[in-house]
């Protein structure tokens, strides 16, 4: 596509429009930057336009760069010739028209822009850290002097979106028009309005906000103290902070060599390369290469939920954040009340800390009604089992819904690791039931793995998938096996991490190894918290169905004790009532010592590198299993629902793109030495074997047809 059908110059009178025509959001892709010059130059040259509007067809203003260009070494233009330079030194009074998203790069072009205007339902940002880098077209210097540093630093350093309101009052924004009104026509009117305005208001001659920073110099390192914990290992968030510091003390000029400087830091890290893998691979997860194209996903206008525990209710609270009206039923009064009250405590809780409006609180509880039974939800489009996980609790509960619920419902389960096809043989419309496996909490975690069953239609499965993404979820396809993708390749890493203790580590080294390598919390305080007797059930049912499988002394003997984790104020380790902080207790040494000397375990100290590679290893060597076995598309399917469902550090990428970094051949060496040093359970897997024979990564592994 040329650059003249890229972007293009309309005449109104004594008005230049310039228009983005960049499908499907305008991203600032090779030739958009030369086009905007180029018709920026044409106007000009043209004495009969007095001013001119930048504009995005289609669905957008201009959502950003083009994230494929970045490492790849693409000469840019030099500072004074780059599309945001040429807006800033323009002749004639440019103004801004924004819809859609004006983030990134294309509000760094708005912020060169004389005036900036947009419709309420606009959104800016600048997300560059999210991608491990920083805004390199002068959003690091302009902003600050626009609406002053304590808010740059906010909005660059979080990377969050800002609607058109708030970036109004900032200060961002010149003016937000009506709803409903025309954006074109509206920026035509604000160009003929000033289009004799002299000197022109460029952001680069604003300084009085800067001076924020004379009067609050603490405000850098109050910002990096802010970050530490969240930002561990990064370094674009703090990058970050310096590009704004040199908002402040240097000239325009010199403050964008800075920006390029730290920006060049930046763009080839590990880190970008790995949250650049990520923006993907997100993306990636959503294609089902197996399924016909051209199916439309059935229209869900209202849902239904059995079970109002911890995850029904988090399930119903999902589709009410959303807009969809959801029904919910328990097996009596008592527990579905318990189940609406803990909802209501759930939403107060976000109320109190801010993060929701009481009146909107109101609305989403309003769309979530408890009834009495299952005559009560029959017609509703979708219902999501979220009983107890047993089959014989499950299978009542589906032989009911397919009794009830009107023909062309669907029927999900939320188990998060039982035989999805058992479940449909329960009913006589096996093509309408899928898995539908939410994380814990359900409301709050974004993974949704959609289970494919061997008789799920693929309009089944494509609404699962288009209904994940409709209550603000990642959905990713799963094949049906024990424990599916994520449990199943995460089971490797929760019984190795027990088996170090027998062999001489404690639970709060193991915590510690995992929380410096960037998890938000340790493995055994995550067991604490979602519950050890949750963990045991699943492996006495792996138990009974495979004679071989390796038991777990220690965690059982904690179970047996009666120390299910926080909820009944100690597990792996002590809680104080009323606090959710972790004690290392003396009580599980013993138990861990005494265990491991009846077993006649070796005891020895281990280094943190050994433990880190003990625990992710051995998932990556099961990982490669599902792959084989055609029960995942793409490692990277892995890696997402590895962010998502298990915290991994997003600036690592995701559990297979780390072990590339390694090496498949190094991965592979060591596991191979540890499956002759402990046997079986480290046996390499064939795709394993073959990867490592033929020098192929991780991301490249051909994934057996999914079943």
């Amino acid at each position: 596509m040329s650059e003249t059908e890229l972007v293009r110059l309309d005449r109104e009178g004594p008005i230049g429009v310039i228009t983005v025509n960049n499908p499907p959001v305008n991203a600032l892709s090779p030739g958009v930057p030369e086009g905007i010059i180029a018709c920026l130059r044409e106007g000009e040259a043209d004495p009969a336009i007095a001013a001119m509007v930048l504009i995005g067809a289609g669905r957008s203003f201009i959502a950003g760069a083009d994230i494929r260009q970045f490492g790849k070494g693409r000469p840019r233009p030099p500072l004074g010739q780059r599309v945001y330079d040429v807006l800033d030194a323009a002749a004639k009074p440019v103004v801004a028209a924004i819809h859609g998203y004006a983030l990134g790069g294309g509000l760094e072009i708005a912020l060169a822009c004389h005036y900036r205007i947009a419709v309420p339902s606009a959104k800016v940002g600048l997300p560059e850290v999210l991608i491990g880098i920083l805004p390199g077209g002068g959003g690091t210097q302009r902003l600050p002097r626009l609406i002053g540093p304590k808010a740059a630093l906010d909005m660059i350093v979080s990377g969050r979106h800002v609607p058109a309101p708030e970036a109004r009052t900032l200060g961002i924004l010149d003016e937000v028009l009506p709803e409903g009104a025309d954006l074109r026509a509206g920026a035509i009117a604000v160009a003929t309005r000033i289009a004799a305005a002299r000197p022109l208001p460029r952001v680069r001659d604003k300084t009085d906000r800067i001076a924020e920073a004379a009067a609050d110099p603490g405000m850098f390192d109050a910002m990096r103290a802010s970050i530490a914990r969240r930002a561990r290992n990064q370094k674009a968030p703090y990058n970050c902070i310096l590009a704004v510091e040199a908002a402040c003390r240097l000239p325009l000029d010199e403050g964008l060599k800075r920006e390029q400087e730290l920006f060049a830091e930046l763009e080839n890290s590990d880190e970008a390369r790995a949250l650049r893998y990520a923006f993907f691979a997100e993306r990636e997860v959503a294609r089902l290469p197996d399924l016909p194209e051209g199916i439309a996903p059935r229209e869900i206008r209202t849902a239904a939920v059995v079970g109002a525990g911890t995850m029904g209710g988090g399930i119903a609270m999902s589709f009410a954040d959303y807009g969809i009206p959801v029904r919910i039923i328990d097996s009596t009064p008592e527990a579905l009340a318990r189940g609406m009250e803990k909802i209501r405590a759930n939403y107060a809780t976000s109320v109190k800390r801010g993060s929701l409006k009481q009146d909107e609180m109101e609305r989403r509880l309003a769309r979530i009604h408890p009834v009495g039974g299952y005559a009560d939800i029959a017609d509703a489009d979708v219902v999501i089992e979220a009983v107890f996980e047993e089959m014989d609790v499950k299978k009542p509960v589906f032989r009911a819904l397919d009794q009830t619920m009107k023909s062309g419902a669907l029927i999900f389960s939320n188990t998060s690791a039982l035989d999805v096809d058992q479940l449909a043989a329960e009913t006589n419309r096996p093509a309408d039931v899928a898995g539908t496996h939410f994380f814990s909490p359900a409301n709050v975690m974004k993974l949704l793995e959609v289970v494919r069953g061997t008789k799920s239609a693929p309009a089944t499965l494509i609404t699962a998938m288009a209904l994940g993404r409709k209550i603000g979820k990642i959905p990713a396809m799963a094949g049906n096996t024990d424990g599916f993708v994520a449990n199943r390749s995460r089971a490797p890493f929760n019984s190795e991490m027990v088996i170090l203790l027998e062999e001489g580590c404690l639970p709060e080294q193991v915590d510690k190894v995992m929380v410096d390598f960037g998890y938000p919390m340790g493995p055994f305080a995550v067991g604490d918290l979602a519950g050890l007797d949750v963990g045991a059930a699943g492996r006495r049912r792996r138990a009974a169905a495979n004679p071989n499988y390796r038991t777990l002394p220690i965690a059982d003997k904690l179970v047996e004790m009666g120390r299910f984790g926080q909820k009944t104020g100690a597990g792996w380790y002590r809680y104080e009532k009323g606090d959710r902080t972790p004690h290392p207790d003396p009580e599980v040494t013993r138990i861990i010592r005494e265990t491991a000397a009846r077993m006649g375990v070796p005891q020895r100290s281990f280094t943190d590198e050994e433990i880190l590679r003990r625990l992710l290893f051995s998932s990556v060597n099961e990982a490669c299993r599902i792959l084989e076995e055609g029960k995942a598309y793409r490692a990277s399917d892995v890696d997402v629902m590895w962010l998502h469902g298990f915290g991994f550090p997003r600036y690592r990428g995701g559990l297979m793109f780390w072990a590339d970094q390694i090496g498949v051949k190094a991965v592979y060496d060591q596991i191979e030495a540890w499956h002759q040093q402990y046997g079986d359970r480290w046996a390499p897997s064939k795709l394993l074997r073959d990867l490592a024979a033929t020098g192929t990564a991780f991301r490249d592994a051909k994934a057996a047809p999914m079943v």
